[in-house]
């Protein structure tokens, strides 16, 4: 641990613009960089997963947020060897070091051409790629995570104590930096996906879009160094996080050690340390606890808030992203978080905050982060009333237990006659029945004036039957149809061929295949817009069809026996919707997103600034540590949820996710009424100077007459604490 005399010695002031430290424009950039890495990588990681890794949606989930937890959890790595051995400054570089080459291994882990032997643009060995794609993870969630607790606070350290107020509004831009780099990288980042690369096929271009962050964390880590000898460097004081535990540990072995009414009570559990540890480290230690005490609360915060990326994303999948000359997708509805922090953090903190001091109301941290939470709470029961809205408009899909059906008349020139089971209906030529049919068992379907025949629908699904005639003799066949809105927004297309000969239909650089005659193609998933189908039989004669899409329909696109190639060729061509097209537009989010991010401001931002206010200077950034592990656990939280959940419809889910965050702020408010602010500088001032030999003698001399007066002590003690805690106080 470093010396008390060192403890003593002022900070070198450095070169200053507009009142702050050079050194912390180097911080800013560092972390502008830092985060376009990490929120970049992980804006298209769970596409990855699924599409590349062919990983189903469960797991796909799970490793993501897997991976997220452990982002935030090896932050109590970072802060022990920060701490302890190399310092805030070493321990940035040489994490960093280990976070781009994490970067860089994912990014060649997405490269399908090293497995791709028979070149058909899908990898061969999907092991090497899930072997390389962990470790890449595995070390950026030991670089990112171990770098977080050390870089706020070391940009903190680069403030004199006269500088309360430029370290506070450093902390806002520090903040405002982190939301510029998710911004753009969760802008550019999937346009980046979305490209087309590869040395022999060409694919989805995810080494490109892992790439530019792996870039983006090596130009982080150059501007940092850049900025060496600008900077306030604090020694490392020791592996204080073992020293944290063991005075606890202690204290709480000596106190259950003394737990008789024989032995005097001591004013604080902690003191029962002091016959082994001094007392400034225990103090230091009291401060900490006091801190992490109201940490307990805070991870449902998180819980809610990180659901940005995974449920509402889902949601939007079910909503109308066409904001006119802009289409928004519904992975990029996420963006509006980081462009509402841009806007409210200035706002928030020039003009909201004074003005609610000009109004005398003493807003102090902790009522502000009580406020954040309710905000989120809010936010959450406003997705719960857009999900109302939305299931108002869903299909109803099959259950478990149910089957639907709907008849297409492919018979040109004859209305047919259709019994299902209890349903009786006609089919018009060349026409479709307008919507599905639900069925728990098996029932008899008569076509026309045919016998009954049984039929039996597979549970859960949607089928299509089509009704064909063969000379004199009517016969039918079902086919499959998708049974959910189809992912990202996107349509399912396929083409049902009524026509004399086999046609092969495109659109864009897709394939439905050769669609047989009297036979369906396959589904392709096409994006909202104006599409061009072109539809070539074996001769080469072609026919182009467009139409319009939204989001998240399904068509059955029915080319008749009617169909002639030619200019009007596209005429005779019947869309069948099977799933309408989304129509609860997105901007309907933009208020639960204004709430989460209010949230986030008036909580995030000030829990970042109260942990270091509220930390011993040797345990800044274990405390930073704590307030990360927050996030991990949130995370957590959600994992459990999604898992033992019972809930079937999702509004409730968000009801109950707001509730419980309520139920949880107001124990926080509580906890936190009764929390008192502290100059943790002035706490440790008291036990920086040693006694001098006369107050000793005094100190022993009233410590012998207590051994015959316990109560005396305690009174004493009391008074003491008293005005020591007095003398503490702050108002913040």
């Amino acid at each position: 641990m470093a010396d008390k005399e060192d403890l003593k010695k002022p900070k070198k002031r450095s070169a200053t613009i507009c009142g702050f430290p050079i050194s912390i424009f180097f911080i800013v950039v560092n972390e502008f960089c830092e985060r376009f890495s990490y929120y970049g990588m992980r804006a298209v990681l769970v596409l990855y997963f699924k599409y590349f890794l062919k990983w189903d949606d469960d797991f796909a989930t799970t490793i993501y947020h897997t991976f997220v937890a452990l982002c935030y959890l090896t932050p109590i790595l970072g802060a022990i060897v920060a701490d302890s051995w190399l310092g805030k400054f070493k321990t940035i570089i040489y994490l960093s070091i280990v976070y781009a080459a994490g970067q860089v291994i994912l990014a060649v882990s997405a490269i399908h051409d090293i497995t791709d032997t028979n070149r058909d643009g899908e990898p061969d060995n999907l092991t090497v790629h899930v072997a390389l794609s962990m470790v890449g993870l595995l070390l950026i969630a030991l670089g990112t995570g171990g770098i977080k607790p050390c870089v706020a606070a070391f940009g903190g350290d680069q403030f004199q104590e006269d500088q309360e107020k430029q370290r506070g509004t450093f902390f806002s831009i520090f903040y405002l930096s982190i939301n510029a780099g998710s911004l753009l990288s969760t802008v550019i980042t999937p346009v980046l996906r979305a490209q087309e690369c590869g040395i022999h096929t060409q694919r989805e271009c995810y080494p490109l879009a892992f790439g530019v962050p792996a870039a983006l964390m090596v130009v982080a880590l150059i501007v940092f160094i850049v900025g060496s000898g600008m900077y306030t460097k604090s020694a490392p004081q020791g592996n204080i996080m073992v020293k944290f535990c063991r005075c606890v540990g202690f204290a709480i072995k000596n106190r259950f050690r003394h737990r008789g009414s024989a032995y005097p009570k001591r004013q604080h559990w902690m003191d029962w340390a002091e016959e082994k540890y001094d007392k400034l480290l225990i103090a230091q230690v009291k401060m900490v606890l006091k801190v992490l005490f109201l940490y307990i609360p805070l991870p449902m915060f998180w819980a809610l808030f990180d659901q940005q990326g995974s449920r509402w994303t889902l949601q939007a999948t079910t909503m109308n992203g066409d904001f006119g000359l802009l289409t928004i997708q519904p992975d990029q509805m996420q963006t509006v978080n980081p462009i509402l922090i841009l806007v409210l953090v200035p706002i928030v903190d020039s003009a909201i905050y004074p003005l609610i001091a000009k109004c005398n109301l003493n807003f102090t941290p902790l009522k502000r982060m009580t406020v954040g939470m309710l905000l989120a709470a809010l936010a959450f029961v406003s997705a719960g009333l857009v999900q109302l809205e939305i299931d108002g408009t869903l299909p109803t899909f099959p259950t478990g237990t149910e089957g639907q059906v709907k008849f297409i008349n492919m018979i040109e020139g004859q209305t047919i006659n259709v019994k299902a089971g209890n349903y009786n209906f006609s089919l018009n030529p060349l026409e479709a029945s307008p919507d599905y049919l639900t069925f728990t068992e098996p029932f008899g379907l008569t076509v026309g004036s045919g016998a009954p025949q049984a039929q039996d629908l597979p549970d859960g699904s949607r089928n299509t039957i089509i009704i064909q005639q063969d000379g004199a003799e009517m016969w039918h066949r079902m086919f499959s149809d998708v049974t959910s809105k189809p992912e990202k927004g996107a349509n399912s297309i396929r083409f049902l061929n009524g026509w004399t000969s086999v046609l092969n239909v495109t659109v864009g650089g897709d394939s439905f295949g050769d669609a047989l005659v009297n036979n369906m193609s396959i589904y392709v998933d096409v994006p909202q817009g104006e599409s061009a189908f072109t539809i070539m039989d074996p001769s080469g004669n072609k026919c182009v069809y467009t139409q319009s899409l939204g989001f998240g329909s399904s068509y059955t696109i029915f080319i008749p026996s009617t169909f002639a190639f030619g200019e009007n060729c596209a005429e005779s061509l019947r869309p069948i919707m099977n799933i309408s097209p989304n129509s609860v537009h997105m901007a309907l989010q933009i208020p639960q997103y204004f709430l989460i991010t209010a949230g986030e401001v008036v909580f995030s931002v000030t829990g970042l600034e109260f942990a270091y206010s509220q930390a011993p200077s040797n345990m800044k950034s274990v405390l930073q540590a704590g307030w990360l592990l927050t996030v991990a656990v949130g995370n957590i939280i959600v994992l459990i949820v999604a898992e033992a959940a019972t809930l079937e419809d999702q509004w409730a889910e968000y009801i109950l996710f707001a509730s419980l965050l309520v139920l949880v702020c107001i124990i926080f408010a509580i906890m936190a009424y009764f929390y008192t602010y502290i100059d943790p500088t002035k706490i440790e001032a008291q036990f920086a100077h040693p006694d001098s030999d006369e107050m000793k003698r005094k100190r022993m001399s009233l410590d012998k007459k207590d051994v015959h007066d316990p109560d005396r002590k305690q009174r004493r003690n009391s008074d003491s604490s008293w005005k020591e805690n007095r003398g503490a106080e702050t108002k913040m």
